[in-house]
């Protein structure tokens, strides 16, 4: 099968496209014929293997996982021994970030609990860009952010996969949304049905004097004291991702905040492929807006990784494998 590999950390030219063995499905395993795939920051970060502290998960001096990809959809052709969940042809998608990744190539072998049904409306592009944006901006809202009916809500990061995915789940609570990104991408943020959009260059959501019932940030890059201005009383704050250092400073001061004053800031720890089905009745509905990136063939990753890095991309880079 072809893939895309790599064996030591850097920028996405160390990236290439090579042939591999086609994995076998063992115990509790489904083997998944690709036909799309996504990029997010698991793999950016990965990739560079910065932080240097997320290397002691994935290779002190080289990288243990050679092949990337988080985000899978595709349809089930072999089944190991003892899995239940699926027959062969089943088209199925999923968050492989506990489950070994390698989703840039042909062909996947992960546990079944891994993967989950797609529904029979989605396309394969569409499903790719929902398993891990998707549950960020659905665990990030419903979950830890309790959204409310009628609420005024911000997302920073507006134009990436978790702010588009975001939009639609806050639109169907009947929420007014505010998006943040940068200058280039403010008309395709109106576009999209943001009832706001900030330029993060010209405005400091934090600074500006409006606030929010709920901030969902995907781009955490403040210190935690700052985001209390943007918060009505009661007002919520989730963060699902940024830059380390903030994230460790809201991990320690977040519950302190909540004990002293009537807001809460939070850190979301993911729960991989926790609320698919959820996310599956939203797709049908009509809530969800997939906006793709694309797609890329599979020997375009390298272009595709670069667009990602510098946050060119709106919505979510998707992958054809197929």
């Amino acid at each position: 099968m072809k893939a895309i590999i790599y064996h030591r950390y850097g920028t996405p030219d160390v990236m290439q496209l090579r042939e591999q063995p086609v994995p076998i499905a063992g115990r509790g395993q489904v083997r998944v014929k690709v036909h799309a795939t996504a990029i997010n920051d698991w793999d950016w970060t990965l990739l560079r293997g910065q932080p240097h502290l997320m290397r002691l998960f994935s290779g002190p001096f080289k990288p243990k996982i050679p092949i990337l990809g988080t985000e899978v959809a595709g349809v089930v052709e072999a089944l190991g021994e003892g899995v239940t969940r699926f027959a062969l042809g089943d088209r199925v998608y999923g968050d492989l970030s506990e489950a070994g990744f390698s989703g840039f190539a042909e062909y996947v072998s992960v546990p079944e609990k891994a993967v989950h049904p797609m529904t029979a409306n989605m396309t394969f592009e569409q499903a790719a860009a929902l398993p891990h944006a998707g549950l960020l901006a659905l665990q990030g809202l419903v979950g830890a952010g309790a959204i409310r009916h009628g609420e005024r809500v911000l997302i920073n990061g507006a134009g990436g996969g978790v702010g588009a995915i975001g939009l639609g789940i806050a639109k169907a609570y009947g929420c007014r949304v505010t998006g943040v990104d940068k200058a280039s991408k403010l008309g395709a943020l109106n576009a999209m049905g943001f009832d706001d959009a900030l330029d993060y260059e010209e405005t400091d959501f934090t600074r500006h004097g409006q606030r929010y019932d709920l901030v969902l940030d995907a781009k955490t890059t403040h210190s935690p004291w700052r985001y209390l201005n943007a918060l009505e009383p009661g007002g919520r704050y989730v963060s699902v991702g940024g830059y380390l250092p903030k994230l460790l400073q809201l991990s320690c001061v977040g519950p302190v905040i909540r004990k002293v004053t009537s807001k809460q800031l939070k850190l979301l720890a993911l729960k991989p492929n926790q609320g698919l089905d959820t996310l599956n009745n939203l797709f049908e509905s009509g809530a969800l807006n997939c906006i793709i990136d694309g797609p890329f063939s599979l020997a375009d990753v390298p272009v595709a990784m670069t667009r990602f890095g510098r946050a060119d991309h709106l919505g979510k880079i998707v992958i054809s494998v197929v």
